[in-house]
């Protein structure tokens, strides 16, 4: 083979800039990395997640370590303003304020839990099926969301509480059984833009049931809007839980909701008012900290924030 002479003065080595050029800019991370990153990123948003993570702790575990129980009554010691032995005072009973605050951020927190796991069930299934399958499947299930929804939210809550008694567990029925209605509808339409897709087609070519392709391709790529309706979702049982605790269709005597002290307290609001602010205040600290934190990750979960 006949060798070939090369001119070494066509060739000069490469500048350091155009060997950086090639370089990666930042390491590759698949997309929930980069929603963690973005998360972390929002201080507002991380420090809402921890306050809501110290307050579930300290609902589970806080009372099991004070010698005061949600429902010892002491008259003596009834209307203590907060010191260092009542740290909110007592009320018209003489029960410790902050222990029953802790208590009725169980109440609350579960309510807004519960609400929430089914709205994301029940929610997410129906709005699914119905976005998917289309049709006349989809007509008809979208009607019985409209006539549901004509009924105002909290008027149907009270009219279900009334008539299956009041209660923490009829609270739960009655929430959960409306909580969806938003949930499913967001779902439809994210159905119908992701059911057009090539990876459906796909899926299906290659003989994948229905389910199938909802279940593990569809709904997994609209989890994004979901987790974020979601998250706004609980504090709006809170506080809905909390009105109907407040006008006393909530909980039981002596168990303890946000709502139920501040009914408690509302009596004498002018001559204790620390009654008040304490569950008041729990109540505003907690839906804020759930929205702030839903404000983050709908724009960690947001596909175009992506840098």
């Amino acid at each position: 083979m006949e060798n070939i002479n090369v001119d070494r003065s066509l060739w000069q080595p490469l500048s350091q800039d155009e060997k950086d050029s090639e370089k990666i800019a930042r390491p590759s991370m698949t997309y929930w990395q980069d929603v963690w990153r973005r998360l972390k990123s929002n201080k507002v948003a991380m420090g809402s997640l921890v306050f809501l993570i110290l307050l579930i702790l300290l609902a589970v575990f806080g009372p099991m370590f004070s010698k005061y129980s949600y429902s010892d009554q002491n008259l003596m010691m009834a209307n203590q303003t907060p010191s260092s032995e009542h740290w909110f005072g007592t009320d018209k009973h003489g029960r410790d304020l902050y222990i029953r605050v802790l208590y009725g951020a169980r109440i609350s927190l579960t309510v807004g839990f519960v609400a929430s796991i089914i709205n994301l069930v029940v929610g997410v299934l129906y709005g699914g099926i119905s976005g998917y399958f289309g049709g006349k499947v989809d007509n008809i299930m979208m009607r019985i969301v409209d006539i549901l929804y004509t009924i105002p939210l909290t008027l149907y809550v009270i009219l279900l509480m009334v008539v299956i008694g009041s209660g923490l567990k009829s609270i739960l029925i009655a929430l959960g059984s409306v909580y969806w209605l938003g949930m499913a509808r967001l779902v439809r339409g994210q159905i119908l833009s992701l059911k057009e897709q090539e990876y459906v087609l796909a899926a299906k070519t290659l003989g994948a049931s229905d389910f199938r392709i909802l279940l593990r391709h569809l709904i997994p790529n609209a989890m994004g809007p979901i987790i974020v309706t979601m998250t706004m979702a609980i504090p709006s049982a809170i506080f809905t839980e909390a009105f109907l605790s407040f006008i006393g269709l909530g909980v039981s005597a002596p168990m303890a909701s946000w709502g139920v002290l501040a009914n408690d307290a509302l009596g004498s609001i002018r001559t204790y008012p620390y009654q008040l602010f304490f569950p008041s205040l729990a109540i505003s600290i907690t839906m804020l900290a759930f929205n702030f934190l839903g404000d983050g990750l709908r724009d960690a979960l947001d596909p175009r924030m992506r840098k």
